[in-house]
């Protein structure tokens, strides 16, 4: 069985980007220093991570690609195709959360990386979400694109650890346990 995971910042009052999609408030300031906040030692585990066509466009527009080395699905009826340096690595598809795990288990995955608020969402709806690391960074927005929406049942979950940083960033990991 496949395992999947969400590793994510949100703003205090819940938000994963500006309504325009913007991260300035992520990577300015305090964000700035040495710390990974454990981002590299979570990607050691994951095989593919899977996004959908927005989250897929701002990391490709980053100076250099941040999944080097890892295989990307991209989640989308729009998405065209990958610049040539990242054809062999990214791949796009459209199909439910359910039948793209069927799909990267039959190829050996067994740790898919969730990102992006919709593609989040939708397995979160799905219950195909088996743990979320979230990083809240000491700012409120007030408005954004948020990293949850609604259900159609509550979800139950389990703490697993938290860690505050030095920044005021506070990290928390749950597991998931089921609707309820």
């Amino acid at each position: 069985m496949i395992e999947c995971s969400v590793f994510i910042a949100t703003s205090l009052d819940g938000f994963i980007a500006r309504k325009d999609g913007g991260l300035d408030w992520l990577t300015g300031g305090a964000a700035l220093n040495d710390e990974d906040y454990g981002y590299k030692a979570f990607m050691a585990t994951v095989d593919t991570l899977v996004m959908g066509r927005n989250t897929y466009e701002m990391a490709s527009s980053f100076t250099q690609w941040p999944y080097a080395g890892k295989q990307v699905v991209v989640l989308s009826r729009g998405y065209q195709s990958s610049p040539q340096h990242l054809r062999d690595s990214v791949e796009g598809l459209c199909s439910s959360p359910k039948e793209l795990l069927e799909y990267l288990a039959a190829r050996g995955d067994k740790h898919v990386y969730i990102d992006g608020g919709n593609t989040i969402q939708g397995f979160l709806r799905a219950g195909l979400i088996h743990e979320i690391t979230i990083t809240r960074i000491p700012i409120l927005l007030g408005e954004g694109i948020p990293l949850f929406g609604s259900l159609d049942q509550d979800v139950r979950l389990l703490h697993i650890t938290t860690r505050v940083y030095e920044n005021g960033f506070v990290q928390s990991r749950y597991q998931l346990m089921g609707v309820v």
